[in-house]
């Protein structure tokens, strides 16, 4: 499988940003799909993830603000982000994994910087 993710850039705290990410190859199901961020220095944390059936799932810290959805026709998955702050700073990386699969594939990440 291979993850293309785009939408990054630079935007002032309390903006917004929608990143996408489109997925291609051997695609099988039920599977999750999900979205980590990266700051520098730092581990790569979970932001959101969603499922085949539409389950999603948010790290507390962006609850209420980010919204994951995905377009199952064209195999892309999305993150909608609202009242950005500059701790969401960060290379988001999109990530596909089957349910009953330990091993994860991951795109090769979008900068987003927000800035105060």
């Amino acid at each position: 499988v291979q993850l293309q993710a785009s939408g990054g850039g630079l935007v002032q705290a309390g903006g917004s940003l929608r990143l996408s990410c489109s997925v291609s190859g051997s695609i099988s199901t039920p599977n999750v799909m999900g979205w980590s961020r990266q700051a520098p220095g730092q581990q790569r944390d979970l932001v959101a993830t969603i499922t085949t059936w539409g389950m999603t799932n948010y790290a507390d810290s962006v609850k209420g603000r980010f919204t994951i959805s995905r377009d199952a026709a064209n195999n892309t998955i999305y993150l909608q982000m609202n009242s950005l702050k500059p701790e969401n700073t960060g290379v988001y990386y999109c990530s596909y994994k089957l349910v009953l699969s330990i091993a994860t594939d991951w795109g090769q990440g979008t900068q987003v910087t927000v800035s105060s």
